[in-house]
């Protein structure tokens, strides 16, 4: 039997999983979903089980169940493209004909020293469930930092701020504001929710190192309890191995099909793809769907035909009263609405995928 592997369950992987299996696959050839969870978390919520506001069932969802596909767990250690296959931590390799490689990011540490040793991640599920643990184990009236002023940062803020009114929760970033790439009159609803709710805002920090509890901006010492890292993202070390052509941020380059070119056998989605728009949940989606159009019609000997990616807008909360937003390109939301519409998303997410 032909193999078509699929690297990560994730939004990408999962979403390229469904809609190969809700067509009719060759009789010869079956789909391999590799991940090291029995289950998919949705990742766009991990803020709010950090903080305990949710519980991990809500954001868990179940993969299918199909004759026609194989569920594999497991460690990824490398991909092996010039022999075709995946190599594991803790168990034999596995062979492909077809390939999708879809395994996320992780934490983006600028090369400060002491900063992954120091910080708590929300990247993935077992990290989460450690920063919940040491969150919700600090005592009251206690200091949490959260490194990085964008979208994940300010929606665990807001988060833990709803979950424990007692603690001190500072907000760190580089620049000059929150939610930079967010038009101006988005970023002075947020900070005034910030100032509003005390948390405190600390822009234009320039971190060198971590040691503790101890965060050095240059020559200044800001001390703290916790410190929960969200200061960027870069691909897996999996894909950062890979000797294939990348952009800046270690993105793998693609052709218009969303393959390597140099290994047309072997496709990309989600974090681990240079696409013109920022990595998110809905942009692997969208780019799974097209991965799943492409692979079908290529079994089909046909010539795929695929539009451009069109984003909807984004989405974020500020616990769950409120929330703001950027519908299509221009229309902005602030308040009831946007959090309404946000958790409208999520459930549709889960009933998609469950």
């Amino acid at each position: 039997m032909k193999k078509f592997v699929i690297l990560g369950g994730g939004y990408g992987g999962l979403t390229i999983a469904l809609n190969m299996l809700e067509k009719d696959l060759p009789d010869d050839t079956v789909l391999v979903l590799v991940d090291r969870s029995p289950f998919q978390g949705l990742k766009t919520e991990y803020y709010a089980l950090a903080s305990g506001t949710i519980a991990e069932t809500h954001i868990r969802v179940a993969y299918p169940v199909d004759p026609r596909l194989i569920l594999a767990y497991g460690e990824v250690t490398e991909v092996d493209l010039a022999n075709k296959q995946i190599l594991f931590a803790d168990k034999e390799p596995l062979a492909y004909d077809w390939l999708v490689i879809g395994l996320g990011c992780v934490d983006n540490y600028h090369g400060i020293p002491g900063a992954e040793e120091h910080s708590y991640s929300i990247q993935t599920l077992s990290q989460t469930r450690n920063t919940y643990q040491r969150v919700n184990d600090i005592a009251p009236y206690g200091q949490i930092s959260i490194v990085g002023g964008g979208l994940s940062g300010v929606e665990m803020a807001a988060e833990l701020r709803e979950s424990r009114p007692d603690l001190n929760i500072r907000l760190i970033d580089r620049g000059p504001s929150l939610l930079s790439s967010f038009p101006s009159n988005l970023q002075q609803f947020v900070r005034d929710w910030m100032i509003e709710h005390h948390i405190e805002l600390r822009p234009h920090v320039s971190l060198v190192r971590l040691d503790g509890g101890d965060l050095y901006n240059q020559d200044e010492i800001i001390k703290t309890d916790v410190t929960i890292w969200t200061a960027g993202i870069q691909p897996t070390p999996v894909v950062q191995a890979l000797q294939v052509p990348k952009d800046k941020q270690g993105r793998i380059l693609l052709n218009e099909y969303h393959q390597i070119p140099e290994h047309p056998e072997v496709f990309v989605v989600g974090d681990c793809a240079s696409l013109p728009f920022s990595p998110s949940a809905q942009a692997a989606q969208a780019q799974g769907k097209q991965i799943a159009e492409v692979m079908l019609s290529i079994w089909r000997d046909e010539i795929p035909k695929l539009g451009k990616i069109k984003l909807r807008g984004t989405l974020g909360s500020l616990g769950k009263k409120t929330g703001f937003g950027i519908m299509g390109k221009r229309t902005l939301m602030t308040g009831k609405i946007a959090r309404a519409i946000k958790s409208g998303v999520l459930w549709k997410s889960k009933r998609h995928f469950g």
